[in-house]
């Protein structure tokens, strides 16, 4: 491959990506291109942004705890005042297992400084366990994602929306893109979209699994006892929508997927869809993220963040400008995408439906 135009090649439509590809450029002067477009504005949710997760270990809460500020820093800076809220998540649970890690993940915020109560069982149902997790911010995409035009064009970042992708067995890539040719020296797959249309299957991680999804709205109905709900046992998400509906989404294909939602809403609550979509995501074997270089020396793989994948940007970027500090980049090194069994314990939270050992 001839020199090549770009530091990075960052792949993805996610607020993570944007932001990774944004930070590379204007914090650590890399050459960036960014493949990809925003996804907000034109289908069904498919994620959400959050600054807490469903996460257990205490080094993962002390790393937000350490982010979450520069983060809404730069996302103001961004998008201003409207590009975050606040909000009251519930995460809930039943069964012994799935409620006893609900409850670990309680102490573990507590002990982070995020106030984290249970919740009554007559908000959830019969058998439910819940905790509600005061004052967390959530980004609104729509709004961040308006102004990441500017933003990226005053960090000089190129963007464009490729045709053809060869990434080599050494991360290097070349784009075709509006029938312009484009390299870089690494390319950096943000997004499960990205992984799982760029990435060479000779590279493909054994620690990855493509899952199929689905994302279910509402048209308006009764409100949820939160904006904001998450089901531990099956990772399936409910959110309150603007205008009344509920957006759901998760694992599952759509017919197991809606029918389990209709049991989480509760049979006697009114439900009509307004739109349905399925659709692929990936998940890692053990629950936890998984970073770094396909077979060690390929593209750099970005995959199992959940909704804390925004707010862990600017450490990201400063690991692969090869500036983290020693306890960011500890964090990352212990998630590498090619960890085996004796890379150190770093599982975290599978959800029991998606059919993957925990």
């Amino acid at each position: 491959m001839s020199e090549a135009e770009f530091d990075f090649a960052i792949f993805g439509s996610t607020p993570l990506a944007h932001l990774l590809a944004g930070l590379l450029a204007g914090s650590h002067g890399r050459r960036v291109l960014l493949v990809g477009e925003s996804q907000a504005r034109y289908r069904l949710p498919r994620g959400i942004d959050l600054s807490v997760g469903p996460i257990t270990r205490p080094e993962s809460w002390a790393l937000l705890g350490q982010l979450v500020p520069e983060t809404s820093r730069i996302i103001g800076r961004i998008a201003g005042r409207g590009g975050l809220s606040h909000t009251d998540p519930i995460f809930f649970a039943q069964g012994g297992p799935e409620s006893e890690a609900l409850s670990h993940m309680r102490h573990m915020a507590q002990g982070f400084g995020i106030a984290a109560e249970p919740v009554s069982p007559s908000l959830l149902g019969e058998g439910r366990a819940g905790m509600v997790l005061r004052d967390a911010l959530r980004i609104n995409r729509p709004v961040l994602e308006a102004g990441f035009d500017k933003w990226l064009g005053q960090a000089s970042v190129v963007r464009v929306l490729a045709q053809k992708v060869t990434i080599a067995p050494d991360g290097q890539v070349e784009i075709l893109a509006a029938g312009v040719a484009h390299s870089a020296r690494q390319a950096v797959l943000a997004d499960d979209d990205a992984v799982m249309a760029w990435l060479p299957l000779r590279q493909w991680p054994p620690l990855l699994r493509r899952l199929r999804f689905a994302s279910i709205l509402t048209t308006p109905t009764q409100p949820l006892a939160a904006s904001i709900m998450l089901e531990l046992n099956s990772g399936i998400f409910l959110t309150r929508q603007s205008e009344g509906g509920i957006a759901a989404f998760g694992p599952g294909d759509l017919a197991e997927f809606s029918a389990r939602v209709q049991a989480l809403l509760g049979r006697d609550r009114q439900v009509e869809q307004a739109g349905q979509t399925g659709y692929q995501a990936l998940v890692t074997l053990d629950g936890a993220p998984a970073l770094g270089r396909a077979s060690g020396t390929g593209a750099d793989v970005i995959a199992g963040l959940g909704p804390m994948g925004a707010f862990v940007a600017p450490a990201l970027a400063r690991w692969m400008a090869g500036k983290a500090s020693a306890t960011e980049a500890a964090w990352f090194e212990s998630r590498l995408v090619n960890r085996t069994d004796t890379s150190g314990p770093v599982a975290d939270h599978v959800p029991e439906l998606i059919g993957l050992p925990a």
